[in-house]
């Protein structure tokens, strides 16, 4: 039997470019080769694509222990050096004439989960993992998510948009609207970014201007979130038009609360699968997950984030994720490890997904 060609798409120009290549580097060692023949694609921070040689050689190299052991600036140096000294050339984006079957996408973040790349593989008629364009783009956008959720009868968290340009017309009103909205501590988001990159948890209203100018600075458009009281649970679903939901998980955050340093840095965080809730209320969220999930228009894969109070019974939405982490710590693959299917065979249901949707189109 000729073996499936699979393009490995990781790196990219977000903030989360090595979190990429450490799930890329799981997937890689991971996939039945009996099955997949793999061509590594790295895309560099500023866009340009490397197939083959310098991509293989990315793979092998262990950013995870460097970035909790040193720093993320020495895997940003490490990175760089690679890719100068290589002296290859980038891809020129000939699909066709390597013979790729199907893409698996690992861009974590903007220009690789907010269905930029997902509308240049459409273009060139190659089919890949996870959502479309549109669910990309509306997932990845939180304000959107949150319209989408509640009219879809999920509820979310008490929050405002900002736009930048609003933001800097008029800072000291809009300081002025926060407080008499909301109690605090608040949440400050950018609203395009994954990994918790950006988030500030804000506990006095003197500490508004740093947080809105850290989400400014890496996003036009924010959201200031009343903070929810609950547990932290995630559900991953899997599939096209019939998606199923994992068993929940719950994360309990090392630090105030579940940030980029927490997620790949520290490694502080605790995690509990099955979530330590009462099996009619885990039922409740693998539901609830599954409704936002059609809602948005997902498919292939989604990681599902919510709040949930055991004392009310309230469910609240957090975020979804349409590329999430596949590390070594990562809850997507430890969600359905223990709804009992293998990390192997999660990529081939992930591949079997991408490419039954060519058949839907």
């Amino acid at each position: 039997m000729s073996k499936t060609t699979v393009a490995l798409l990781f790196g990219g120009k977000s903030t989360e470019h090595e979190i990429s290549i450490i799930s890329a580097r799981s997937i890689a060692r991971t996939i039945n080769s009996e099955h997949y023949r793999i061509i590594p694609f790295y895309i560099t921070r500023d866009g340009q694509w490397y197939a083959g040689g310098l991509a293989g050689e990315i793979l092998e190299l262990d950013l995870s222990s460097l970035m909790r052991s040193r720093s993320r600036e020495e895997a940003e140096k490490l990175l760089e050096r690679k890719t100068l000294d290589s002296g290859q050339k980038p891809f020129d984006f000939n699909f066709t004439g390597m013979g790729v079957d199907v893409a698996f996408i690992v861009l974590h973040g903007s220009y690789g989960e907010d269905g930029r790349i997902q509308g240049f593989l459409d273009t060139v008629g190659i089919p890949y993992t996870g959502c479309g364009v549109a669910a990309s783009a509306v997932a990845m956008d939180k304000a959107l998510t949150k319209l989408c959720a509640a009219d879809a009868g999920v509820a979310t968290a008490p929050s405002i948009t900002l736009v930048a340009q609003d933001y800097e017309a008029s800072a000291e009103s809009i300081h002025e609207l926060i407080v008499r909205k909301f109690d605090f501590p608040v949440f400050v988001k950018p609203a395009s970014l994954g990994s918790s990159v950006g988030i500030s948890k804000v506990h006095l209203a003197g500490d508004l201007r740093n947080a809105l100018q850290t989400a400014f600075g890496l996003d036009r458009k924010v959201l200031v979130e009343a903070a929810v009281s609950g547990r932290e649970i995630e559900v991953a679903v899997l599939g096209n038009d019939r998606p199923v939901a994992s068993v929940p998980g719950e994360i309990q955050p090392g630090s105030d609360f579940y940030d980029f340093q927490d997620k790949y840095i520290h490694n502080s965080a605790k995690t509990f699968i099955p979530a330590r809730l009462p099996d009619k209320l885990l039922e409740e969220v693998r539901l609830s997950a599954i409704t936002v999930y059609k809602a948005l228009g997902c498919r292939g894969m989604s990681r599902v984030d919510f709040f949930v109070n055991e004392a009310t019974g309230s469910i609240v939405l957090n975020e979804i994720n349409t590329i999430p982490g596949f590390t070594d710590i990562s809850m997507y693959p430890q969600l359905f490890e223990a709804s009992g299917i293998t990390f192997s065979g999660l990529i081939d249901k992930l591949l079997l997904c991408a490419m039954e949707t060519t058949q839907l189109t």
